[in-house]
């Protein structure tokens, strides 16, 4: 069965949540939904948005696999933005937690070393 996603950020200031999400996922969106909301296609039919949503704002938990935890990471630094916590699991999963402006949680997850 083909799975698609596309899950949501709500954020109260779409114009500074727009910049600090290119700054983190190191791209301008894949495409603009209208004038509040913004689309990042990180793979084929999985896609996040952010979309101007103040009253929900704050409250998101998404946490996205790649291959190479440190790699994003460090690019993510170089472009200014850096977790506010990065976390280890017993089976060594680790993560790399990062706050929007709004506080929403985008975590940045990779298998282990």
């Amino acid at each position: 069965m083909p799975i698609d996603l596309y899950a949501g950020i709500p954020v109260s200031d779409y114009p500074a949540a727009l910049a600090w999400y290119e700054r983190l996922l190191g791209t301008a969106p894949a495409y603009v939904a209208g004038d509040t909301e913004a689309v990042w296609e990180l793979a084929e039919h999985r896609s996040i948005f952010v979309e101007h949503r103040p009253e929900h704002a704050g409250h998101a938990l998404v946490t996205i696999f790649v291959d190479d935890l440190d790699t994003f990471v460090a690019a993510a630094a170089e472009r200014g933005i850096e977790p506010a916590r990065r976390e280890t699991y017993p089976n060594g999963v680790r993560k790399a937690e990062f706050r929007d402006l709004d506080g929403n949680e985008l975590s940045i997850g990779g298998a282990p070393l």
